[in-house]
């Protein structure tokens, strides 16, 4: 594997790549860029990514629009090294980005790969939402990054930015579209003037499907829907040359019929059930409801310092009741509700003094507060006594069966950081690089309690008494690297980072006080090479990185054998070692391809999980290897307008969604297959598409997890079918 990673990488990345096809960006006024060339803020500067010395994919809004990336979970496809588990649902993805990944399922927990709105960080599930619309690009940070971005960034992060509001123009653009399961996509956006120093842009969208999950209970939905709808307003105000101030506020909304749960009792055996088949009793919505608002301001203090304040407030509710048992009877329902609120405030001074040194220097503070319900309602069907009727006196005599054990708990969360980032060019070619963030972080679970009901809701018994748990910890994170620029233009860079994920509160804890636990703050450090190059006169671009991770204090649930008793743990150490490589070759004007390869090796060195020693096992979410390809062809053009191609593949070898790797629960190798066939008008103004996604109605897993031995299956999401359609738009 070793001889695979950093021997074989540059051959390799020849042969499959991935593209870096962000929206064209006014490039800083300071910068030379050719047109055409991608400019990103991945390190909250606007730079050229052939400059950038970080790992870093970016795709454009077009791109993700065309190729039908309507949520954040299908950015997979699109991303080298990049993993999702959907064990919550869609639009509520855990990323795993180069083997760095959660095990934990519960609504009040953050992922190592933290998610940002505009710059707005969004840690808890109740925030994400719906927000692939009117994107201007998607920048996707592998590796640690502990200074500019902070906490729960072990893995790295996701960037989603949306497109600005525009001073002086009146413009926007309407997509309608139509699918198999009676998808229905509108979305669109309108930008328009106020005066000379200000404009306002709304967007929204709107899908609704029917569910691709059929249910064979006569009278009950078919799961897997959609419905979802949210809308996005900016006002951008420029009172003054060198003061800008945008304000952004959005609103989602999602009502489907939840996900199912493929369930199997054997290895291979569903009786009576098809592949996309279920037999469910629950009809209950997923409800998902989000709302925020954003106010960025941009000061020139000099024509060498500028002043970045961003200030935000996030309030979210998330509820769904999940049929885990995957059938029609009750012997395992539960439901989920988390309700959260949060405060940030980000504000940072950067200088462009045009000399050999440059500083971003900064404060941070976010304040978090969780409500978390959740109940493990357990063969609430059965009567216990046999007198005709389910009681709590079923509850009382077998416990846990015919039970509902519900805990319930308050979680607040304090961010306070200063962090910098520093850069000294040593000759024309040759740039230091480094930085510090320190971080003080607290928490207090509060109110901590959880009880068993029959399931008339009658109470039978306290499990947990009223309880608090509280914690607080300093950290200090930090980066050093050096990049050399050739005579090319080509870019070399290496670097040693560290990033850190706060400690956690367990929110599985449901029959004895001891589950209730916190686990220690976990850390990544990375040891990381790179080079970023360009061939055939910039035609061809051919990034690579390789890297090596120490991780220490993986947070993970642990189940005990013996009592079934969750608690959280830290698996002390682990070791990843990888590379991706990622090529862009514009061969003409009418023809393009782009390729990823992700290639890795992810294992633990000491940790104990469920009783068992998995010192040599796999990492979750960390396949040896992934890749993703794709071709843009201009078949035909002229008067009428021009044709295209875009046919698409990613593939992804085997992995394990859990570290004890148990065989039958591993995910085979797999690929999906997809693409679009897009007409253009001459003038640009009007487009229809016809697209398609898993050509091959390949069955495959987004989680899995053993229920065997305790309900008596395995619990399985399975991905996304065959879907396809038409869309139609219009610019203006």
């Amino acid at each position: 594997m070793r001889n695979h990673v950093f021997g074989g990488v540059a051959l390799a990345a020849i042969a499959m790549a991935h593209p870096v096809r962000a929206a064209e960006a006014p490039p800083p006024q300071d910068s030379a860029s050719a047109p055409g060339e991608i400019v990103v803020t991945a390190t909250k500067r606007s730079e050229n990514l052939q400059s950038v010395p970080i790992s870093v994919s970016a795709v454009g809004g077009d791109q993700l629009a065309k190729s039908r990336i309507t949520n954040v979970d299908s950015l997979v496809t699109k991303v080298a090294n990049l993993q999702l588990t959907s064990i919550v649902g869609d639009n509520t993805p855990i990323f795993a980005l180069r083997g760095v990944s959660m095990s934990d399922y519960s609504l009040n927990q953050s992922s190592p790969v933290a998610t940002y709105y505009d710059e707005v960080y969004k840690g808890n599930f109740a925030f994400l939402g719906v927000a692939m619309y009117d994107l201007e690009r998607v920048e996707v940070l592998r590796g640690p990054q502990g200074t500019l971005y902070g906490k729960n960034t072990t893995g790295g992060a996701v960037n989603i930015i949306s497109r600005d509001a525009k001073l002086g123009e009146t413009s926007g653009y309407f997509n309608a579209g139509y699918g198999n399961y009676n998808r229905v996509d509108l979305n669109g956006a309108v930008n328009v003037p106020l005066g000379d120093k200000a404009a306002l842009r709304v967007a929204g969208t709107f899908a609704r499907a029917d569910g691709w999950f059929k249910n064979v209970v006569p009278g009950m939905p078919d799961l897997a829907e959609t419905r979802e709808w949210a809308v996005r307003g900016t006002l951008k105000w420029e009172p003054l040359d060198g003061v800008r101030f945008t304000l952004r506020a959005s609103h989602s909304f999602q009502n489907p019929h939840n996900y199912g749960i493929y369930a199997q009792p054997e290895a291979t055996n569903r009786p009576g059930l098809s592949t996309w088949q279920i037999a469910s009793d629950v009809a209950t919505r997923r409800r998902a409801v989000t709302n925020s608002v954003a106010l960025t301001a941009n000061i020139d203090l000099s024509d060498a310092l500028a002043l970045t304040s961003i200030t935000s407030y996030d309030a979210g509710t998330l509820f769904f009741r999940e049929d885990t048992d995957g059938t029609a009877s009750r012997l395992l329902e539960i439901p989920y509700y988390d309700k959260a609120s949060q405060f940030a405030q980000d504000l940072r001074l950067t200088s462009n003094f045009g000399g050999p040194f440059d500083f971003i220097l900064g404060a941070y503070f976010n304040r978090e507060k969780v409500f978390n319900s959740t109940s493990f309602e357990i063969a609430t069907d059965v009567d216990v006594n046999e007198d005709g009727s389910i009681t709590a006196a079923d509850c009382a005599d077998g416990f846990p069966i015919a039970c509902k054990v519900s805990n319930r708990f308050d979680q607040v969360k304090k961010s306070i950081a200063l962090y910098s980032d520093l850069k000294y060019k040593l000759t024309d070619a040759l740039t230091l690089r480094g930085g510090l963030r320190y971080t003080h972080d607290t928490g207090t679970q509060s109110g901590f309690t959880s009880n068993a009901y029959g399931y008339d809701d009658v109470l039978v018994m306290n499990l947990i008494p009223n309880s608090t748990l509280p914690f607080s910890t300093d950290n200090l994170s930090g980066k050093i690297g050096v990049d050399y620029k050739l005579a090319s233009g080509d870019l070399l860079y290496a670097s040693v980072s560290r990033g850190y994920r706060a400690p956690s509160f367990n929110a599985q804890a449901f029959f004895d006080p001891a589950e209730l636990s916190v686990a220690k703050a976990e850390q990544v450090t990375s040891y990381e090479v790179g080079a970023k190059t360009r061939l055939w006169d910039r035609r061809v671009t051919l990034n690579m990185a390789a890297f090596y991770y120490d991780y220490r204090n993986q947070q993970f649930i642990n189940v005990d054998p013996t009592t079934a008793a969750q608690t959280l743990l830290n698996i002390p150490k682990s070791r990843i070692y990888g590379a991706e490589a990622e090529l862009n070759i514009r061969a003409s004007e009418a023809l393009s391809l782009r390729a990823g390869l992700g290639l890795l090796s992810a294992r633990i060195q000491k940790g104990t999980v469920s009783g068992v020693d998995v010192a040599g096992h796999k990492l979750s979410n960390a396949p040896d290897f992934s890749a993703n390809a794709g071709v843009d062809v201009t078949v035909a053009k002229g008067a009428w307008g021009a044709l295209s191609l875009h046919p698409e593949v990613a593939y992804q070898s085997a992995q394990y969604f859990e570290v004890i790797n148990i065989a039958r629960l591993e995910q085979k190798g797999y690929a999906l297959v997809g693409g679009h066939i897009d007409w253009e008008s001459a003038d640009g103004r009007y487009t229809a598409s016809a697209w398609a996604k898993n050509l091959s109605n390949k069955l495959y897993f987004t989680s899995r997890v053993d229920l065997l031995a305790g309900f008596g299956f395995d619990y399985n999401h399975i991905g996304n079918p065959r879907t396809y359609g038409v869309t139609v738009g219009a610019k203006f």
